[in-house]
């Protein structure tokens, strides 16, 4: 008579959940490696043990989520003051100022340019209308989400003044139509990469846009 295989077996005890009920002493009686000494344990204290392990895995998950519920408060938090600080901008420099001043002390943004190519109502000589070529408007224009990662256009990272930057974040900004490009760089080369979600990112664009137009002719 051949002997069950470890399948057959394992099967039977899953169909069977009274067996060790009425086998009780087996439960004393079968050992199994410790999972990291390899010493011989009892059945039931290697189900302890995985008991405990299940549990460190939960709780481990559990920080997480709270961590990155904190994480998005604080975002939610920066975000909104922000807004508050765009809307009481009076003229476009100042509205530049706000958005440049956020991004680096709130966000942490170490690298920070901008670039528009709308016409303001008013002359402003500011740095931000300084020339951009059509090749990167198309490309700007062409963005359906911010792009990250480690290789924008050349031009575009040279916007930065800074060879530091090994991440970079490009935010188009846009109404009707794409007027400008908000460019963010971080010397952290897994600070913009190419997997990281971008909802926040598109939240900025979205504020930036609507705070910046307001001083700029429609096309």
């Amino acid at each position: 008579m051949s002997l069950p295989d470890a399948q057959s077996v394992a099967d039977y005890l899953k169909n069977h959940p009274e067996f060790f009920e009425t086998h009780p002493e087996l439960l004393g009686e079968i050992f199994l490696p410790h999972p990291h000494d390899g010493r011989a344990i009892p059945l039931a204290e290697r189900q302890i043990l995985a008991l405990r392990e299940r549990t460190r895995q939960l709780e481990g998950k559990l920080t997480q989520l709270v961590k990155f519920g904190s994480e998005n408060d604080t975002l939610s938090e920066k975000m909104h003051r922000l807004t508050l600080a765009t809307i009481a901008a009076s003229d476009l420099a100042t509205g530049v100022q706000v958005l440049e001043h956020s991004l680096w002390e709130d966000f942490s943004v170490p690298y920070v340019a901008l670039r528009l190519w709308a016409q303001p109502f008013k002359e402003a000589a500011l740095p931000v209308f300084e020339p951009v070529n059509q090749e990167l408007k198309d490309f700007a224009a062409a963005l359906g989400q911010p792009y990250c990662g480690t290789e924008p256009p050349a031009d575009v990272a040279a916007w930065l003044g800074t060879p530091e930057a090994s991440s970079y974040a490009l935010v188009p900004l846009r109404t009707r139509v794409t007027f400008g490009l908000l460019v963010l760089g971080s010397s952290d080369p897994n600070r913009f990469y190419a997997e990281i979600g971008t909802l926040y990112l598109t939240r900025l664009g979205e504020l930036a846009s609507m705070s910046l137009q307001r001083f700029l002719k429609a096309d």
